[in-house]
């Protein structure tokens, strides 16, 4: 049998984080892939620079409009849909937005798509993205376009779902919104962690961490308030719409690094994360793979107890979970997590479940089950 013709489809690829690095995995996973996206931005993605990166229409944008894209599922759906993917065998979309609206354009071919989670503001947080979407200053009118286009756009993901042949999710979280909203079953796949990008040290510093998009859902004002209160030394790395507000509540023990504002690259947040005494995990996420890749590198992670958090942490063992999204929640975790003693090489092995390399085989095998039914 000849060698099947894989195309890998995502997003879109213009600033590293998870569901990069699983594109990354899966990149490695099947070389000869070409990764299909609607937008790229090559100097802030530098892992991608030696790959076959096709884009849609979308990207023929003036700068300008496309680092926009966000604005424009709209546009998104009909750039997938115009893709012309009919040389291939296999359709591997890795997708939280419009990637699995991909056609398929002849018979035989097979759509598995790796799905972090069905569209948050269309399903799962509707009423949370419509009461703050995240966009700052245009807020207000990103408010007065939810209603008019969600249903539509809703719609048009449901038919996209029914036309996949096989879901992946990321957690059982996921699994069970997959079934909840496309009426679909899936098979959980974790995403991977690289684990040789952590080196623990045994002997820990007396800072936590905090990291991430500064959007509202990430909720690191917890993590800002919950330090601020305790006193305690917290580093907080990344950028977005609520950096200016997490500055300005801050007290002095809380640091912020960001592109603009310090040093935030991969190699600092590693460094930051092999010595750090705990990572704070305020955000109710699909998966989370900070969490994952915060345990390789020996750090013990307090974490909201909902969604995927559920499948990575062990209350009082990998860290300690809190159960309601608030300050006083969060600073009595905090204050549990000092009573408790955590050894950094056990929490690095409870992070191997996840390693890529366990995430490789697993899509090999998915793939091979479609080709041999």
């Amino acid at each position: 049998m000849a060698t099947p013709k894989i195309a890998i489809v995502t997003d879109w690829l213009t600033n590293m984080g998870g569901a990069e690095r699983v594109v990354l995995a899966a990149h490695e996973a099947f070389p000869d892939a070409p990764i299909y996206t609607s937008v790229y931005t090559p100097e802030a993605m530098p892992d991608f620079d030696d790959l076959d990166i096709r884009t849609t229409w979308l990207q023929d944008l003036p700068y300008s409009l496309r680092k926009l894209h966000k604005f424009f599922p709209i546009l998104r759906v009909r750039a997938f849909k115009k893709l012309d993917l009919s040389e291939f065998d296999i359709i591997l979309s890795f997708s939280s937005a419009e990637a699995k609206q991909v056609r398929k354009t002849r018979p035989g071919q097979i759509h598995i798509c790796y799905c972090h989670t069905p569209i948050r503001y269309y399903w799962s947080h509707y009423a949370q993205y419509k009461k703050d979407p995240g966009f700052g200053k245009l807020n207000w009118l990103i408010r007065l376009a939810i209603p008019l286009t969600v249903p539509a756009l809703k719609k048009a993901d449901y038919e996209a779902a029914q036309a996949i042949d096989v879901f992946i999710a990321n957690s059982t979280e996921v699994q069970k919104r997959i079934k909840r909203y496309y009426q679909r079953a899936s098979t959980v796949i974790h995403p991977p962690v690289d684990m040789n990008r952590f080196e623990p040290t045994r002997l820990r510093g007396d800072y936590y961490v905090a990291l991430g998009r500064q959007v509202p859902y990430k909720r690191i004002d917890l993590a800002v308030a919950a330090a601020t209160q305790l006193g305690i030394q917290l580093r907080v790395y990344g950028n977005g719409s609520e950096h200016q507000r997490l500055v300005a509540m801050a007290g002095p023990t809380v640091e912020f690094f960001s592109n603009r504002g310090g040093d935030a690259s991969d190699l600092a947040v590693a460094t930051a994360l092999c010595g750090t005494k705990g990572y704070l995990f305020p955000a109710e996420e699909d998966f989370g793979i900070v969490q994952v890749e915060a345990l390789a590198a020996g750090a013990p992670v307090i974490a909201y107890a909902k969604g995927g958090a559920l499948d990575i942490i062990q209350d009082g063992e990998s860290g300690i979970l809190f159960k309601h999204q608030t300050v006083a929640s969060l600073v009595a975790a905090i204050k549990k997590a000092e009573q408790t003693t955590f050894l950094p090489g056990t929490l690095r092995r409870k992070a191997k479940r996840f390693d890529k390399g366990l995430f490789i085989t697993k899509i090999h095998k998915i793939v091979s089950d479609q080709l041999t039914d």
